[in-house]
């Protein structure tokens, strides 16, 4: 059993917090008092169904605090999961909230081995491993989906750790793997720099898939096809597969935007075209949505619901978001219903809290994925969701 601080209680840090407290002590390193207390009381910060289930019925060696002195004290391995925004001045990730974790494990747990789980920019590791004149420094990928966190971490895809020491990597591959529910776990070491490049690549390669089928959809349409068979047709193929090709307004939520920007600003004097295109494809898919709402002459839009997909509570990048700036930019009046916010105005739009009135008083509704609630008004929808999946 080790002893694990785990530094940020977003759904990356709370389904490893989770998933490794099955087995070892886990403290939780987060300054939001408010979620503190939630984890203390066994109640999940986040929307994550078997984060729920296991903070309510499985036996787990788990405390979260908000001082760090206390949360990092004797630990052996420090796991850092904190936000890393991509920021447009910077052209770069903002990593202050990384390394103000890094200083801290170096203050009160400075033997510690550290990972970071959270998304960093082609050669973080490596040049702050330098800085401070440390070889305990780590990164480990996370290939997680959103309200599925947890589900991930006990059925991975991979498990990933970049480390220039062999047998703290097999150490922590083996942490992460023992308390998994699927039996046979792919895993690889790799240096720092290789696995940055491996999570950015990964979710560039998904934006891109996206962009792809969203391309299709928007050919379809304005062609006058029947974009779903096409879809079927083209995924039939197995070296396609029938995954992430479901029309959307765009990509969006806590990786995908960043993740594709970043890689793009690590690819400075790298010669590429396709990387690029897929940062601006969506753009280009929002510009084309926008249009096409904007052609039916709506006197009044309805938002159906800000969140990225069901059992979400992030509205960070929703794509929605982009469609609805657009629809505004031409005076059109838009009403969110999103049963999650909590003020009375999003963006200067009315929040409309009574769906019935909600759908009423809307002659178009968009959502960028059908449900079963909107059934009744369907001919007020638009959506691109050909199949009613994520």
């Amino acid at each position: 059993m080790a002893t694990i601080c785990v530094i940020g209680a977003g759904y990356v840090g709370m389904s490893l917090s989770v998933l490794l407290a099955l087995k070892n002590e886990v403290r939780v390193l987060e300054i939001n008092p408010q979620r503190v207390e939630l984890i203390n009381n066994r109640q999940s910060p986040i929307q994550d169904k078997e984060i729920n289930a296991y903070l309510k019925e499985k036996e787990l060696n788990l405390k979260a605090y908000a001082d760090p002195a206390v949360a990092l004290k004797d630990a052996q391995v420090v796991i850092i999961a904190t936000p890393t925004n991509y920021d447009p001045k910077l052209n770069s990730f903002d990593v202050s909230s990384v390394d103000a974790s890094i200083e801290n494990t170096l203050k009160y747990a400075k033997d510690a081995q550290i990972v970071v789980k959270s998304t960093l920019p082609v050669g973080f590791t490596e040049s702050t491993s330098q800085k401070y004149g440390i070889t305990n420094l780590h990164f480990s990928p996370e290939f997680l989906r959103e309200g599925l966190a947890l589900y991930d971490n006990l059925y991975p895809s991979r498990i990933i750790i970049g480390t220039h020491n062999q047998e703290f990597g097999k150490f922590f591959l083996n942490l992460l793997k023992e308390p998994c529910l699927k039996e046979e776990v792919e895993t690889l070491i790799m240096a720092p720099t290789e696995a940055e490049s491996v999570k950015l690549f990964s979710n560039t390669y998904l934006a891109l898939r996206v962009s792809f089928f969203n391309e299709l959809d928007s050919y379809a349409l304005k062609k006058g096809l029947d974009p779903k068979s096409i879809i079927q047709g083209v995924c039939l193929d197995p070296r396609i597969g029938n995954f992430y090709n479901n029309p959307s307004f765009g990509y969006g939520g806590y990786c995908l935007p960043k993740d594709t920007k970043q890689l793009l600003a690590n690819f400075d004097n790298v010669p590429n075209s396709i990387i690029a295109a897929i940062v601006d494809a969506n753009r280009v898919r929002k510009d084309f949505i926008a249009d096409d709402i904007l052609n039916r002459h709506p006197k009044k839009v309805g938002v159906y619901r800000l969140i990225m997909k069901s059992g979400s509570d992030n509205f960070r990048d929703s794509s929605i978001q982009g469609i609805m700036k657009r629809i505004k930019a031409k005076g059109i009046e838009v009403v969110v219903f999103e049963p999650l916010l909590k003020d009375d105005l999003f963006f200067n739009s009315k929040v409309e809290r009574d769906f019935t009135k909600f759908k009423e008083e809307c002659d178009v509704i968009i959502a960028n994925r059908m449900v079963e609630e909107l059934n009744e008004v369907k001919d007020k929808v638009y959506t691109r969701d050909l199949f009613h999946n994520v």
